[in-house]
């Protein structure tokens, strides 16, 4: 693709102007400068905080792809994205999602379930830590028909990633207060949110902590060798300790366990 340099100096012309935008602006900033350099198919913005529920700061999803891509997975899955995990963190730069997944990621029942349905051949991201535990995420997505971003556009992505990176700082870097008032809306102080909504989840399924360490990182995609090098346990103590949970909660298959995961979300 040829840069238009017409178009790129347009792009950046709000960032010299130095005026306050909102999020729509800052949003639309990124995507038109993202798109003088490569063609996409959807943008979205994220700020994650801890295991709260992550603040939509921008997207360009019609109303149909809005409700799969932001409100279901606000809702839940967002705990067990890689790029979730990539923030919490944090890691910052630029990351492909094949690089951040867990080894079994593309075959957990998570990715079946849900990232499946979003038809996406890749997710890009841009990681941007402000302050206080907060982390930007701005996304660049194609569709299985617009196919994966090549290493010559990979690497133009890391050139500029200083760039995205003072342009969120800039603009997104007081978001710790916007994340405070969401909790004081639900009626809750952050010392209250220590306990998340996953950890919610294990203790009223009366799981035991290293069941529920366990049990998690099965759902995020981890294999049994994956999670014995994690948590210094064997690869035998991880399966035994799965076998274990599948019993106590009288379930047979990942199928059930991540159905029943989304189902105590929030008890």
């Amino acid at each position: 693709m040829v840069i238009d340099l017409e178009r790129l100096f347009q792009a950046l012309s709000p960032l010299i102007s130095g005026a306050p935008m909102d999020d729509q602006a800052v949003g639309s900033t990124f995507r038109r400068l993202m798109s003088t350099l490569m063609s996409f198919d959807y943008v979205v913005v994220f700020a994650y905080r801890g295991k709260e529920r992550p603040i939509d700061l921008y997207s360009t999803f019609d109303a149909k792809d809005h409700v799969l891509f932001v409100s279901l997975y606000q809702a839940g899955p967002y705990l067990l994205d890689p790029f979730y995990h990539a923030a919490c963190a944090p890691k910052p730069g630029v990351w492909r999602m094949r690089e951040l997944a867990p080894d079994r990621f593309f075959s957990s029942e998570y990715y079946r379930t849900y990232y499946v349905q979003t038809g996406l051949a890749e997710e890009v991201g841009f990681f941007v830590p402000v302050r206080d535990q907060v982390t930007v995420v701005l996304s660049l997505m194609r569709r299985e028909a617009t196919g994966a971003f090549s290493g010559v556009e990979f690497a133009l992505l890391r050139k500029v990633e200083p760039l995205v990176a003072a342009l969120v700082r800039h603009h997104w870097g007081e978001l710790d207060r916007r994340f405070d008032a969401a909790l004081a809306r639900t009626g809750r102080t952050r010392r209250k949110a220590v306990h998340p909504p996953a950890d919610g989840v294990w203790q009223h399924l009366n799981l035991t902590e290293r069941e529920a360490a366990i049990i998690e990182l099965v759902l995020q995609g981890h294999s049994s060798e994956s999670i014995g090098l994690k948590l210094g346990i064997s690869t035998g103590t991880v399966k035994v300790h799965r076998r274990n949970v599948y019993r106590k909660l009288g379930i047979s298959s990942q199928t059930q366990l991540l159905s029943l995961y989304i189902k105590n979300l929030g008890h």
